[in-house]
């Protein structure tokens, strides 16, 4: 009996650890879901920087910029809306400026709408990819390549899409206090 009663708790003290191991692990694995598949709009990482070139089709692209009421810049589009050819290298320029007497750092969060373009949006190269420090009063642009892949044409649930809008919003990251 004393024996199946520690079996029991092994058991159960396996479970618990078990659980909580993934409770960790659950939000870097579901990044990595997102990132494979494009899940809830997230963009594709082209690592090699090869683009498949135009293939004929023209899809709207609308850039919206957005910055946590915690950060003092000003961050915007310098454009708006671009016609692109799917398949085709893009660059898209974003300014911003630190409007504050100190150097902040921030970094970017971004996603794609509709959900469903997300795993055919690729980003070349992007200002999302790093922290960007701006120095007291500096005003930066930052780009960002992209391409939309030529497959959106085959997926059924995608191939429809006319107008896809790439938002980014911008949050501080915390800065240890000096001395610390």
């Amino acid at each position: 009996m004393a024996r199946r009663n520690g079996r029991t708790a092994a058991i159960a003290a396996f479970v618990a650890v078990a659980m909580v191991g993934l409770a960790f692990a659950s939000v870097p694995l579901y990044r990595i879901f997102c990132q494979v598949t494009g899940f809830a709009g997230t963009t594709q990482r082209a690592e090699d920087g090869a683009v498949p070139g135009p293939v004929g089709r023209m899809i709207s692209v609308r850039f919206d910029a957005n910055t946590s009421r915690a950060l003092p810049w000003r961050f915007e589009p310098v454009d708006t809306h671009r016609n692109v050819a799917v398949g085709a290298r893009n660059i898209a320029l974003y300014t911003a400026r630190n409007l504050s007497d100190r150097p902040v750092t921030g970094t970017a969060t971004f996603n794609v709408t509709p959900a469903q373009a997300g795993q055919y949006f690729s980003k070349i190269q992007c200002f999302c990819f790093t922290e960007q420090t701006l120095a007291p009063g500096e005003e930066v642009r930052m780009p960002v390549i992209f391409f939309v892949d030529p497959a959106i044409m085959d997926d059924p649930d995608a191939r429809d899409i006319s107008e896809i809008t790439l938002s980014y919003t911008f949050y501080p990251v915390d800065q240890p206090e000096a001395g610390s």
